[in-house]
């Protein structure tokens, strides 16, 4: 899991690269971004795209000193399902 710092004001996308270690012969059919915990103020999903190799979630918001989860969960071809979490702290920066 990785952990990324945010500003509450910032509008950021992050990326999965599925293809660096886990695809191998296999594409990406599906991709889902949830973010927990959802709460007003929190942080919010504001766009999603993915290709055959890569997930990428654009978030904006958060509460100061809080920690949300972004989770990527993906469908391949080969009907594979897996998940990627990345752990934002929200500061002022």
């Amino acid at each position: 899991m990785t952990l990324v710092l945010k500003d509450p004001a910032s509008s950021l996308d992050y990326r999965v690269d599925w293809a660096s270690r886990y695809l191998s012969d296999d594409t990406l059919e599906e991709s889902n971004w949830s973010v927990v915990p959802v709460e007003p103020g929190g942080v919010t999903i504001d766009g999603t795209r993915f290709d055959q190799a890569s997930t990428t979630v654009l978030i904006s918001g958060g509460k100061p000193g809080k920690l949300y989860r972004l989770l990527n969960q993906v469908v391949t071809a080969q009907g594979r399902e897996d998940s990627r979490s990345i752990l934002i702290r929200v500061e002022v920066r």
